[in-house]
This record gives C-alpha cells, structure tokens and sequence, in this order.
C-alpha cells in the first residue's frame, strides 16, 4: 500500500522555502509510518504546477493521501484534494491540520472530494487506518476522525492523546523519503512539546491540543539535535513550540546536556513572558541561545486583557531587561489593527517598544481562526458570516475591515529603535565570563559595522577557548573570505570540517574562489 502526505500552500509566495515549510506534525506522521514499516511518501507540491503535480501522481499512484490543512492554505488544500480525487478516483483522501480539524463539515461538504478528516493530532488515527485498510477492515471505526455517512456527519470519540512523546520517531529521521522538500531548512526547526499552558482568545492552540501540554524530554531532544548535526551538518537550530521553557526544570536539563555534549550549536525559541528567569536565562545563554522570541502583542494592559494575554506591561518590562542583561538577542510579536484599540493604546505600544529596544519585531493585524474564543465570540454576537472561510479567498481573515495601517506604524518604531551600540557586550562579559554565544553576537556585531579585527579577536577567541566548537572557525572561515584572506578562510573551513564534516556552507567556503 503507498501512502502519499502532502501539503501545498497558498497562491502567494509559493516558492519562498521559509513561508511555505512543511508542518511539523506531517513529518512526524510520515516517520511514524515509515517506522511502522509503511510505504510512505512526503511531498511539498507548494512550488509545484498543476501538470507536475499530475506527474508526480501518476508516478506515485497511491492508495491512500493524506492533506495538511491550515487556514492560509484551505483553498489550495482543496483545490489539491479535487485535483487527486480527479486523477486517482478510487484512492482514500484524508485531511488534517487545525482548519480541517475545526472546520471538518466545510471540508466534508457535499461532493467533498475528501473521505475523511483527523481530528487534531494524527499519528494514532492514521496508523489505525493503515492498519485497517491492510487487512480490509472497515477504517469507519477508527477513534478521532469525521466522516459522512448517508449524508450525516459521524464524529467518531476522540482518539488517547499520546503521553510519552519520546517513543515517537524524530520527525527529521525519513525526511529523505520525500519530495520537494529542502532537508536541511526543513530539520532546522523542532518541536519539542505539543499543546499551550496559556489561552489567548486569538489562538486555536488550546482546542486543538484539548488544553493540554506534553513534553519530549531533554535527552530525547538533544539527541534528535545531535544527529542532525551529523548526518546533516546543521548547527543552527530552531525551536518552535509556543511556550519552549514552559517546563523549567527541562529547559535547565537541556541547556545541561548541550553543554555537556559540547554540542556547539546556536539556537532560538519562544517563549512567554512570565515563562523566564536570569538563572534560566544564563543556562540558555550558555549553552548557545542567540535569541528569543515574546509573544508581547500590546503595550497597554487594556488591550492585553482584551485579548486573553494574562501577562501585564510590567513584566514585559523586567523580563526584556533580564535578556538585554545576560545579552540574548530579544525579538517580540506584536498584534496590531485591533478593533477598540485608541490611540493612547496604541502609544502604549510604542513607549513598550522604545523601553525594551528589541533587536527585530514581527507585526501582524489581529486575525480570526477557526477553533479560537475571538472566532466564536464574533461568531456568535453576529460580526461574522458563519461560512466566512468559504467564502473569502484571502489567506488569512483579518478582524479589521481595512488592516495595515497598525502593522506599518509599529513596524516603523521597531525599526528606528534597534540597539545600534556595542557598549552592552562588555557587562554580559562580566556577568558571564567566556560565553561562545556572547563572542558569536558580538563578533558579528563588529563584523557588520566594518571592524574586522575586533571581529576577528571575538571568533578567535572561540577556538582558542574552545578548539572543537565549529561556530569559532566557521565565522573566521567567513571573516577571512570578506577580506579576501582565502589561504586562512581554506584552513577555517577545513577545521569545521574536521568537527562537523556534512557542513555545507564550510564545503562550499572550500569550493568557490
């Protein structure tokens, strides 16, 4: 039996790698089933055309599809399904993801080309499939899935959640059987727990995962990280969960085994406001976080409690000067383009931005999404049109009538109020002593600003402290290259190599003059 996953995204920008990854939960389904011993297939059909799309179908000619569905890509997502129900009639159409999981009777309409759909997390369900259909059981049964039945909806009870994440496979491990898809890019971002300890009225987090938070252990992450790094040569990476240091006696043992392992990675993650402290900080720090992510979204406590934030200006406050303090780089989400939102809120916003200085921000107008408190509440007051997400085309459906006008004010502040000095390197010195992620930062700070030797005096510092961190060589490998110094840029790169030998920027470094 050949499985097929795949995702398309939106009309728009469909050939940009970083906007159109594939979600993390449609990996790890694919590796669970090829853990199992099944035949599948992943494929990211967003930068495809509609005749290589056919091709691929007709090479493949699976048995069973499986479609990820969120709210930006649910017209592509239907279209794909429509076009597969075409070329392969007799094939089972399956769709999941957090709009099919909340709009399940929309995907599951009348002529719905899709047989059924995985409410909320898939690995369970789909396997449950599989394994009927191998050996042709009825799949109608299967725990947590809807489906039509003589024209009725049939919801099925919810299937267990899964407790131990650590028994799932890593979601990076058969990224090789796939197709479309950049390896690389695609394993630098990890999840490390499923579900959300807060409930923000503009987020679906909560419905989805059933209010409940499950984590992977510190072990089971760094040794995904690490053979990674191996087999790939990745030394950044990127950890995507809502709330990472939301367990932080985990976070503290990841940062731990990092250290430990001599691991000599960078890193990210998100976090909450009320979800860090300096001595957490200072082990994240330590053991290559370059920066971290808050979901602030208002300056003023109105707007805040408006939108379910139970977080207040005050701890945005403290929290942002405990990151400038041990000196991780700090990036903030902001929502904009609120309904109700005055003008004093919205220089609240602006005085939050000026107080805390983040290095970048991301700016989005407040949007509505199925399975949130703000949909249903609009939903029932009568603000909006219960097929809303039929009926409009847009990707996504901002609460606004004419968003934008927000976004680009903020956008603006946050842009003239970035650090621009280099004094703050010097107390994190102090604080820290020899940090590589301190040297990294600062190094690159010097390098942008056109001081090569304090830039080279920060990189070297790093192998000098430390031989076997790739991140030392790899930023002189660069450094040296810009200078046009290409007998000490070779060596730099060599050295990486000889850490971390599937390095591509250090193979290329090594091949182009």
């Amino acid at each position: 039996m050949k499985i097929l996953l795949t995702y398309i995204s939106g009309s728009s920008n469909r050939k940009d790698p970083y906007l159109n990854l594939l979600p993390a939960g449609l990996c790890s389904l694919h590796a669970c089933l090829r853990e199992t011993g099944y035949d599948s297939c992943l494929c990211n059909f967003s930068a495809w055309s509609e005749a290589a799309i056919i091709k691929q179908l007709n090479l493949l000619q699976p048995d069973v599809i499986g479609i990820s569905q969120w709210t930006h890509n649910r017209h592509a997502s239907t279209r794909l399904a429509k076009l597969i129900r075409r070329r392969l009639p007799d094939s089972l159409i399956i769709m999941g993801g957090g709009h099919a999981t909340f709009c399940y009777r929309e995907v599951l309409g009348e002529a719905s080309p899709v047989d059924l759909v995985v409410l909320g997390e898939g690995e369970s369900a789909v396997i449950e499939i599989i394994k009927s259909l191998s050996i042709g059981k009825t799949w109608q049964t299967t725990r947590g899935i809807a489906f039509r039945h003589d024209d009725q909806f049939v919801v099925n009870p919810s299937a267990p959640l899964l407790t131990d994440l650590d028994r799932l496979p890593f979601a990076s491990s058969y990224l090789s059987e796939s197709l479309g898809i950049d390896i690389e890019l695609q394993s630098e971002f990890i999840l490390t727990a499923r579900g959300c300890p807060s409930s923000c009225y503009f987020c679906s987090s909560p419905g989805f995962w059933e209010r409940q938070v499950r984590f992977r252990s510190a072990e089971n992450i760094v040794d995904e990280i690490l053979s990674i790094r191996d087999s790939l040569g990745l030394i950044y990476f990127s950890l995507r969960d809502d709330t990472f240091t939301a367990d932080r006696s985990r976070a503290i043992r990841f940062c731990r085994l990092l250290i430990e392992r001599k691991a000599g990675i960078l890193w990210n993650c998100q976090s909450r406001v009320t979800a860090l402290d300096e001595e957490l900080l200072v082990w994240m720090k330590r053991a290559g976080c370059e920066c971290i992510q808050l979901g602030v979204e208002s300056g003023s406590q109105r707007i805040l409690s408006m939108l379910g934030k139970k977080i207040t200006p005050a701890q945005v406050d403290e929290t942002a000067g405990l990151i400038r303090k041990v000196g991780i780089n700090l990036s903030i989400y902001l929502i904009s383009d609120i309904p109700g939102e005055t003008e004093e809120d919205f220089q609240q916003t602006v005085e939050l931005i000026k107080r805390i200085r983040p290095d970048d921000g991301y700016v989005s107008p407040l949007a509505y999404y199925p399975g949130t408190r703000l949909f249903e509440e609009a939903l029932a007051n009568g603000l909006v049109d219960s097929e809303i997400f039929v009926k409009s085309q847009e990707p996504a459906l901002f609460v606004a009538e004419k968003p934008g006008r927000g976004s680009r004010r903020l956008l603006k502040v946050l842009a003239e109020n970035a650090p621009t000095d280099n004094v703050r390197f010097e107390p994190q010195k102090l604080i820290l002593g020899y940090c590589y992620a301190t040297n990294v930062l600062a190094g690159e700070w010097y390098r942008q600003s056109g001081n090569t030797s304090a830039a080279e005096k920060e990189f070297s510092e790093i192998t000098l402290q430390e031989p076997n961190n790739p991140w030392g060589w790899y930023l002189l490998g660069e450094l040296y290259n810009e200078m046009n110094k290409q007998g000490m840029a070779e060596r730099c790169y060599r050295k990486v190599l000889a850490i971390v030998p599937q390095h591509k920027p250090s193979r290329l470094g090594l091949t182009v003059k």
